[in-house]
């Protein structure tokens, strides 16, 4: 496959030598392996997006004195959508067109976000008091930020096992 109209120069070269992020090889054709280091950096990519919308919609949620279910989805959406715009502009600043780069996000982040919110909404869902607490209780941060953390642990193998295949965060290595 020729691969010259999908990347620049040095995103090819970066990939061929291994450059900064310990690129799979085989190009993302699923024929490479991904190092824990590379699942690791695109599970905190996720992560990273992930808690500023699902905190972001949480204090909206709360201060519009929203229930629990309309804040949660709220916070969901908007966690989709910062993980989503994190990716979306990295490819655009790598040149792609909107249209172009809004499948790469897509294709990048879906799974490695859907699992994060899964867990961590289920974990905070599961905690006793969890869903009632105010945001300035400290069960409410202890249930997010450990829900956040296990989803972190879970995703993780999720997003090696995917980039190993050239799925998921591989389809950006070759714009950055």
């Amino acid at each position: 496959m020729d691969h010259t109209a999908h990347h620049h120069h040095s995103a090819h070269q970066a990939e061929h030598t291994g450059h900064g992020e310990g690129h799979a090889h085989g190009h993302g054709h699923g024929h490479g392996s991904a190092s824990w280091g590379m699942a690791v950096k695109a599970t905190l990519h996720c992560l990273t997006g992930c808690a500023i919308g699902e905190i972001l919609g949480m204090v909206i949620g709360t201060a519009l004195m929203w229930g629990n279910v309309q804040t949660m989805v709220l916070a969901i959406g908007l966690a989709f959508l910062f993980g989503y715009s994190f990716t979306l502009f990295a490819v655009l600043r790598a040149g792609l067109d909107f249209k172009s780069a809004l499948k790469v996000a897509l294709a990048a982040d879906t799974v490695s976000i859907a699992v994060m919110e899964l867990v961590d909404n289920a974990i905070i869902a599961l905690t006793p008091g969890a869903m009632d607490a105010h945001l300035s209780e400290g069960l409410f941060w202890f249930a997010l930020l450990g829900g956040f953390a296990v989803a972190f642990v879970i995703t993780t193998p999720v997003n090696k096992w995917m980039i190993g295949r050239g799925k998921g965060h591989a389809v950006v290595h070759a714009y950055h």
